[in-house]
């Protein structure tokens, strides 16, 4: 699978920075391609879908975080294999401001560990969603950034 065949949209993140009620912030990722490519690395061996609890959500900066244009690689891998589910590019920007909207949405109710959904498409259907707590950020030299990332505490890295 290619990267560019994913499109990223992310949902309910402004609210942060306009003042609205918070919402849980949801990122949608869309796959067009082939349709067995991805639905075969979203099941496990018994041909059943991967739960939330059996997933990833990483990214991992290509640039310094002090570059303007800073951009990175966004992974959904599986927890068990460590094998990469899917993989796009994306802002560093918008990816970290993603991650503040679900550490702010956490906060806000009373969860200390943050939360937003992952939402997997293939063209436009829904074949998973994922709620999800721990969105861990590292830098291009794949060290982790604890201040960017949405760690739930207790949790042991």
């Amino acid at each position: 699978m290619r990267r560019d065949h994913f499109e990223l949209e992310a949902h309910n993140v402004d609210w942060v920075e306009t003042g609205e009620p918070p919402a849980e912030p949801r990122v949608v990722i869309d796959f067009h391609g082939p349709k067995e490519t991805l639905t075969d690395r979203l099941t496990d061996a018994e041909g059943d879908l991967l739960e939330a609890g059996e997933t990833d959500v990483t990214f991992r900066l290509q640039d310094s975080l002090d570059s303007p244009d800073a951009t990175g690689v966004v992974s959904v891998t599986d927890r068990i294999t460590g094998d990469f589910l899917l993989e796009l590019n994306e802002d560093a920007d918008d990816v970290l401001r993603f991650v503040r909207a679900a550490r702010e949405y956490g906060q806000s109710t009373d969860d200390d560990a943050g939360r937003y959904s992952v939402v997997l498409r293939i063209d436009g259907e829904t074949v998973a969603t994922y709620s999800k707590s721990t969105f861990l950020v590292y830098d291009a030299n794949g060290s982790l950034l604890r201040s960017k990332s949405l760690i739930p505490s207790g949790v042991e890295l």
